[in-house]
């Protein structure tokens, strides 16, 4: 019956995998620094317009600054980072006046960073190339971008694109949002001419708004919360429902949960023990985060710890999948030598090693490890607004969710034998099964090690 139970198991478990939905994607992340630079080559002038789109992150960092000296800063690091060369000697940069700050609402009571600065770097009128490297920001994850513009008194040629898909980083195109632009240099052959620009007009589509980046809809109910809109038994729920959907984007770990139960001698209480190994990991997670961003952001750039956050998770994902694998290996080993002696004793048909309390805290912790970005703004956005009681508990039912997600697999697993205990499975599909599952552990413990390498690198 349990080899039965096994088997259903894990073909209604990788049904309910294909058509989970994933969490709705939003513009680049609430870690990102954005930039692009406008450049027109003239026959006397090169200039510029740098473009910075700064979300809530990064923008709360700064915190306490003044919006004048938070613009001073931002010119500073332009000036010197952002270089022009022509005929191989760098122009210097000069600031021109027409500068602008501006802070648009983001998500969970925070604000985004707007910054317009106009630039120009004077020249001699002559033919040759312009070159403009982008270094601002470096290490930062976002979209970047060099935009050419026609000139005056000269023909431009250029591989860059002249088209900003982003409206000047207002808008982010939908398909490119997995993978931005990540342009940081472009160079410009120029000649005498009459204005004219000759470059790639480069791509359009639909795009989503800046103002919609909280991850998957929870820091909406913190905000919703903030304005006191809402029973709060009721924003508990709204947040519990978006952990729970949340858990069914990618790389939540319902394929290792599954294939850690299946093949198993496991109960309801060992997949009740996953799901709060899960809000308690990933719960610590959140808040272990928020103090490094408030304590540490000088020295750690926060979203630099989610690869080797992912690292861990994967590494202790294949630990487990590897001492899952090599009993279930020894015990199919045994099984075999007792059928050969035992051929009509049905007790040696159960299969599958026991469930380790250390087995079981690897791999709910691998689950919950790596935490939620909107989670943490609406951390950061309760330190904010000085209602960290209030967000700590919305990050709880949020974490709570997550982990009802797997829980609620994990006891599909389980219980599915149950309906399904006279249905017949060929014995080669019954016993391979246990080593499959074991291989599935492993595999997404490498999958998860080989995304965060070379995010290291």
């Amino acid at each position: 019956m349990r080899t039965r139970l096994a088997a259903v198991a894990a073909l209604v478990v990788g049904g309910l995998l294909l058509v989970a939905p994933g969490a709705a994607a939003h513009p680049l992340g609430n870690f990102s620094i954005n930039h692009l630079t406008y450049v027109r080559v003239s026959a006397d002038r090169i200039s510029l317009r740098y473009v910075l789109d700064q979300a809530e992150i990064p923008t709360f960092q700064e915190r306490g600054l003044p919006p004048g000296a938070i613009l001073a800063r931002k010119r500073e690091e332009v000036l010197r980072n952002l270089a022009v060369t022509a005929g191989g000697r760098r122009l210097p940069l000069s600031a021109l006046p027409g500068a602008t700050i501006s802070f648009p609402p983001g998500q969970g009571g925070l604000r985004l960073t707007r910054v317009e600065l106009p630039l120009t770097a004077a020249r001699a009128p002559s033919a040759g190339r312009v070159v403009v490297h982008d270094g601002t920001f470096p290490g930062r994850v976002g979209w970047k971008a060099i935009v050419p513009r026609p000139g005056s008194g000269t023909s431009v040629r250029t591989a860059a694109q002249t088209g900003d898909p982003t409206n000047g980083l207002r808008a982010y195109p939908t398909a490119a949002i997995q993978s931005p632009r990540d342009q940081r240099d472009a160079s410009f052959d120029v000649r005498p001419g009459h204005g004219s620009l000759t470059a790639p007009r480069g791509e359009g589509g639909p795009a989503q708004t800046t103002t919609n980046r909280s991850g998957d809809g929870f820091a909406g109910v913190f905000q919703r919360a903030l304005a006191g809109h809402g029973l709060l038994v009721f924003l508990f729920l709204a947040a519990f429902g978006w952990g729970a959907l949340h858990a069914l984007s990618p790389g939540h770990g319902k394929a290792m949960v599954a294939a850690y139960l299946v093949g198993t001698r496991g109960a309801a209480r060992h997949a009740a023990a996953l799901g709060a190994i899960v809000t308690a990991t990933h719960t610590a997670g959140v808040f272990a985060l928020g103090l490094v961003t408030l304590l540490l952001s000088a020295l750690i750039v926060p979203e630099q710890l989610y690869p080797w956050l992912t690292l861990a998770s994967g590494l202790m994902v294949l630990v487990v999948g590897a001492g899952v694998l090599r009993s279930r290996i020894r015990a199919a080993r045994r099984r075999r030598v007792h059928a050969h002696h035992h051929a009509h004793d049905h007790h040696h048909h159960e299969y599958g090693d026991r469930i380790t309390a250390r087995g079981l805290l690897a791999m709910g912790a691998s689950a919950g490890l790596i935490p939620c970005p909107s989670a943490l703004v609406v951390l950061l956005g309760a330190i904010s607004q000085h209602r960290v009681p209030l967000g700590m508990l919305l990050i709880v039912a949020f974490s709570l969710g997550l982990a009802a997600t797997l829980t609620g697999l994990g006891l599909a697993v389980v219980y599915a034998g149950k309906l399904t205990a006279r249905l017949d499975f060929g014995g080669r599909v019954v016993s391979a099964l246990p080593v499959v599952s074991a291989l599935v552990i492993v595999g997404a413990g490498v999958v998860l090690s080989a995304r965060a390498i070379p995010q290291l690198l």
